[in-house]
């Protein structure tokens, strides 16, 4: 038994993105597929918000995947793009991010990840 215990958590996963990430783990969705995979192989950590894009992302990129972490995510899976692409609002507080900032963003976000920038 403590072998098999010792070998759960032995990675990490994290689900980043907007609400396809957020609702994942709904009626047998990709999250939930990923869980079953992995049972016990590694956790799988849901940092999904409704709404928010790619801007938002790069504000919270340092609190969800600090650099100093004692455990770092073996795995990250990272969408965000559904509701950047919406037509941008006349008062520019919708979710739509410009095409170019989306790609620096995401530029942005990987680099982060490969340990290569901090925010």
């Amino acid at each position: 038994m403590a072998e098999a215990e010792q070998s759960c958590s032995s990675c990490q996963f994290v689900l980043f993105g907007s609400s396809i990430v957020q609702l994942c783990f709904s009626n047998g969705g990709w999250g939930s597929i990923l869980s079953d995979v992995y049972a016990c192989k590694a956790d799988i950590l849901l940092q999904g918000y409704y709404g928010w894009n790619s801007r938002h992302a790069v504000q919270v990129l340092d609190r969800v995947f600090p650099k100093d972490a004692a455990m770092q995510p073996s795995l990250v899976i990272v969408y965000f793009g559904g509701n950047v692409s919406m037509g941008a609002h006349s008062s520019r507080l919708g979710p739509h991010v410009p095409l170019s900032d989306y790609v620096e963003n995401m530029r942005k976000i990987a680099l982060h990840l490969k340990g290569e920038i901090e925010l």
